[in-house]
């Protein structure tokens, strides 16, 4: 007989709810009493574990049980936040600044993820310029303030889940490359300043990542032994990091990798969907 939700419903997308008895495996992993995958879910195999994904399942029934990461941690853009075309519009302002031509986005997005400065250089670099990068970063910086907020959205889900992870008493926390003083506008601007009980910027630390010290830093702060955290991110930046740390790592498939091969990667799981995280 079909389990019962005992919270909200919530699925991940809009195709019929299948509604399957659901047990915990001895991993404290949610799977059918019946043995069976869901119809259309598909396995995923790392080298350490095997993922299951849920394209159309109703996923309630998980969240009435605790959820095995007391600490999570998030990048920002790329994996909650789709800032893609703002950070290349600022880029671009700067380039033409200093009469370089503009780049493309999809350009911009191979760019992205290891700090502010390491992006500017890279975009000066690609165009042949040897111009002191101390005289470029205050007019960027100007430039990603007035783009911050030009067009930001959610990627689907996020909110939702965020919210059912807090429900689950859940501790939140922010490990981000971009500059501290632009990260809190921005979850500002999405209603999220609330949902992070610590939010880190790529210059809160004398390390950012790929270095796993950000990461370590945060789960001392929470007295919460580092591989007991999870860490979701979105590109090779975020998954070097983990690993650096020694912390479990999730990954999204629709942000920002920069080389990373999804397909091939040790994580704890690699999502369509940040909903997918509740039935871990």
């Amino acid at each position: 007989m079909p389990v019962e939700p005992t919270v909200g419903r919530l699925l991940l997308n809009q195709q019929p709810r299948i509604s399957t008895p659901c047990t915990r495996n001895r991993s404290g992993r949610v799977q059918p009493t019946n043995g069976r995958l869901y119809p259309g879910v598909h396995r995923h195999h790392t080298r350490t574990s095997v993922q299951w994904r849920f394209p159309a399942v109703e996923v309630s029934i998980a969240l009435s049980y605790p959820y095995p990461y007391p600490l999570v941690v998030f990048d920002l853009d790329g994996t909650l936040v789709d800032s893609a075309a703002d950070i290349a519009e600022a880029l671009n302002r700067t380039l033409q600044d200093w009469q370089l031509p503009r780049v493309p986005e999809a350009t911009v997005l191979t760019w992205i993820g290891d700090g502010v400065r390491r992006l500017v250089e890279q975009a000066f670099t690609a165009a042949d310029s040897d111009i002191d990068l101390d005289t470029v970063m205050p007019g960027f910086m100007q430039h990603y303030e007035a783009c911050l907020l030009r067009s930001p959205r959610l990627f689907d889900g996020v909110a939702e889940t965020l919210a059912a992870l807090r429900d689950r008493a859940v501790t939140l926390a922010i490990c981000t490359n971009k500059p501290s003083a632009l990260v809190a506008p921005l979850l500002q601007h999405f209603g999220l300043q609330d949902q992070f009980a610590l939010v880190l910027g790529g210059d809160s630390l004398p390390e950012r990542k790929p270095s796993g010290a950000p990461l370590r830093h945060i789960a001392a702060h929470f007295e919460v032994a580092v591989e007991a955290a999870l860490m979701v991110g979105d590109s090779i930046t975020d998954y070097r990091a983990a690993v650096d740390a020694g912390m479990p790592v999730a990954l999204v498939r629709y942000g920002y990798p920069r080389g990373l091969d999804l397909d091939n990667v040790e994580a704890v799981a690699v999502v369509d969907d940040l909903r997918e995280l509740l039935v871990l």
